[in-house]
């Protein structure tokens, strides 16, 4: 079982959202600066509560692993990640592990990023590429969706592992048999490391979330 879904947060209304979140996450939310951080932090949260909700699950207790990454402790069988970017906020839950990243696509993106960090085929790729800030965007999501699935985050070297973009994306040496799977969403790149295909990403509307 997977379940991924996405949202545009531009129009969250964060008094709506206060009423819906315990105190610690609205303290969670509040330790942001800027309002655009704000909506991020709380839309994704919405989200996995909506997720979380429509599988019936209404009491999640929240904890870390050692590199960060956050479980549901009291359903073991319930795996979830998120992420966020510009205005969208990502989130997936599965009966398995799963890892996804958004990112916005950024035109001027410092292509160095890529020379300096990522495997050398895969830059190599991203320079013979038509287009290599849209090239770069999809080695960069599928590569985070991987490190985020691992649990590792960013202790695990982005030049540690290679992501083959064939008729099939797959990862170099995997022992795990994953399936990766890339989509373009207006001006975004979304990549998710799981042990499902996915035929398509489910869209909220903002208002849905507060519901």
């Amino acid at each position: 079982m997977i379940k991924v879904a996405y949202c545009n947060v531009e129009k969250l209304d964060l008094k709506k959202t206060y009423c819906l979140v315990s105190q610690i996450r609205k303290e969670k939310i509040d330790f942001y600066r800027f309002e655009k951080d704000k909506k991020l932090s709380a839309g994704a949260y919405l989200l996995l509560k909506k997720l979380l909700d429509e599988k019936n699950i209404t009491n999640p207790i929240f904890k870390t692993e050692k590199y960060g990454k956050a479980y549901i402790s009291n359903h073991d069988n319930i795996h979830f990640n998120l992420s966020h970017s510009g205005k969208i906020v990502l989130c997936a839950i599965s009966d398995m592990e799963v890892g996804v990243d958004v990112e916005y696509i950024d035109s001027e993106i410092d292509l160095n990023i890529a020379k300096n960090y990522f495997y050398n085929r895969e830059y190599e790729s991203i320079m013979k590429s038509d287009n290599p800030s849209d090239e770069f965007f999809r080695y960069w999501v599928l590569k985070e969706s991987y490190m985020k699935y691992t649990g590792l985050g960013m202790n695990l070297e982005l030049d540690s592992f290679e992501i083959l973009l064939e008729d099939k994306i797959r990862l170099k040496d995997d022992d795990e048999n994953l399936i990766f799977n890339l989509f373009d969403i207006e001006n975004y790149k979304i990549g998710i490391a799981s042990h499902y295909e996915i035929s398509e990403l489910i869209e909220y509307d903002v208002n849905e979330l507060y519901i």
